[in-house]
């Protein structure tokens, strides 16, 4: 993972801690937390405050995240924001941490000036001990305070001037008025500078989980089904009609397509297809030129474009059906028969514009392990495991690429590979593409039913 550290593709972005003032605030708030403290002078946190050299120390990585369910942060700057999530357990809980902190960010700078706050993504499962448990997830609750209790003394504070202004007799009540003093030296003057943060309620329906292996779980789709990484067979009963794992590539397909949830990349507009597809199939040359041990150090495309054609006989199917949809596409050629079972089916696709697009991208990371570039966009976790596996050349060769080519421009990359074009500023009336025909007869209309 050296390599990948180095250029800033693991354990990038995150927020470093070497202030005296900011380690002592990180130690009351974790004690609150955890009853543990650190004795590291500097470290870094990710964007829930969790450390990997505190992690480290303590011989345990989820130290923020008991039983791997209920996870907990420590905000010490609203900074921590644009950080990524580490040990991710949920695919819900950095966007919920991110909005937790942008919907509260004049509070939170205001309270972290003094204080860290520390809070809990609360549920009403505090283990998952089989995989149906999962399903008892319905939302997720965000409490948050700092470690002196600022938010609920401001509050205990705002319910006193309420009856200091209300009750008739309150001027003359010396104890109320005692009272509100001494928590005003806590709290500062909560009229004009209310301290209080909103509560923030998220539904969890569809989400993926690294639990049991890796899970998808799909309940809010009018055919609702979960997808596992390891074997189904293992999960036992789940709330859902449906449970597949990674082999059923025929019911997936068929799941994507009744709830309407990806489309092929050669149909989408406002993105350059086939030039997503030839990248596609430079990835899966490096996989193959790898294991012959050739050195992909620096390797360009028109370099593996050569290392192509040297080892042809050895480009597996996923490379031959995207050269097909390539040359139709490029060169007119004839219309490729990609069914679900084809091992380039799922490269073709990507998630249509809608609210779970992130999620479904992610699922089409996991079946397409040879696209590196989606697999470290949209499923870290699996990048990470995956890379570990990989031999010298490869690991070499991915680094460069996605520091060369993704780093610089990590949001126009993304928009032109996942982004939907935006509506014009004078819609134009346009008739039926003739893309439409696709869906009809081709490989994206030829799901096999079971």
């Amino acid at each position: 993972m050296k390599r990948l550290i180095e250029k800033g593709l693991m354990f990038g972005n995150l927020i470093r801690v070497d202030s005296p003032v900011l380690v002592d605030r990180y130690n009351r708030a974790l004690k609150h937390l955890t009853g543990k403290t650190t004795k590291l002078k500097d470290f870094h946190v990710d964007i829930s405050g969790y450390s990997p050299e505190i992690g480290d120390e303590l011989g345990d990585t989820l130290y923020l995240n008991h039983e791997g369910v209920n996870r907990q942060f420590i905000l010490l700057t609203t900074e921590q924001k644009t950080a990524p999530l580490l040990n991710v357990q949920f695919s819900t809980s950095r966007g919920i941490l991110r909005q937790f902190i942008e919907k509260n960010a004049a509070e939170l700078f205001a309270l972290t000036a003094r204080d860290a706050v520390a809070g809990e993504l609360v549920n009403s499962v505090f283990t998952a001990d089989t995989a149906a448990r999962l399903f008892d997830i319905r939302q997720i609750t965000v409490e948050a305070d700092t470690t002196e209790g600022t938010v609920a003394t401001a509050a205990k504070l705002g319910a006193m001037i309420d009856r200091f202004k209300t009750e008739p007799d309150a001027w003359f009540d010396d104890v109320l008025i005692a009272d509100m003093i001494g928590l005003a030296k806590k709290t500062g003057d909560v009229v004009r500078n209310p301290v209080n943060l909103r509560q923030m309620t998220f539904h969890q329906d569809n989400f993926w989980t690294a639990k049991f292996g890796g899970l998808f779980v799909f309940r809010q789709v009018e055919h609702p089904a979960a997808i596992t990484t390891g074997d189904k067979k293992k999960l036992g009963d789940l709330p859902v009609p449906y449970v597949f794992d990674l082999t059923d590539t025929s019911a997936i397909a068929k799941f994507l397509q009744l709830n309407d949830l990806v489309e092929p990349i050669i149909k989408a507009r406002g993105i350059d297809a086939a030039a997503i597809l030839h990248q596609k199939m430079d990835f899966v040359v490096a996989e193959v030129a790898s294991k012959m041990g050739e050195d992909l150090s620096g390797a360009t495309r028109r370099d593996l474009r050569n290392l192509g054609r040297r080892y042809a006989k050895d480009l597996p199917e996923e490379w031959q059906g995207l050269a097909a949809l390539v040359r139709w596409a490029d060169e007119g050629g004839d219309w490729p028969h990609i069914t679900s079972e084809h091992p380039a089916y799922f490269y073709t696709l990507r998630a249509k514009d809608h609210a779970d697009a992130d999620l479904i991208n992610m699922l089409l990371a996991q079946l397409t392990p040879l696209d590196i570039r989606q697999l470290f966009i949209c499923h870290k976790e699996a990048f990470y495991a995956t890379y570990a596996t990989w031999p010298d050349e490869k690991k070499e060769y991915v680094a460069d690429f996605l520091h060369r080519e993704y780093q610089v421009d990590k949001a126009g990359t993304r928009k032109a590979l996942f982004g939907h074009e935006a509506p014009m500023a004078e819609p134009q009336v346009v008739p039926p593409p003739i893309p439409d025909m696709i869906e009809q007869v081709g490989p994206w209309g030829a799901v096999r039913r079971k």
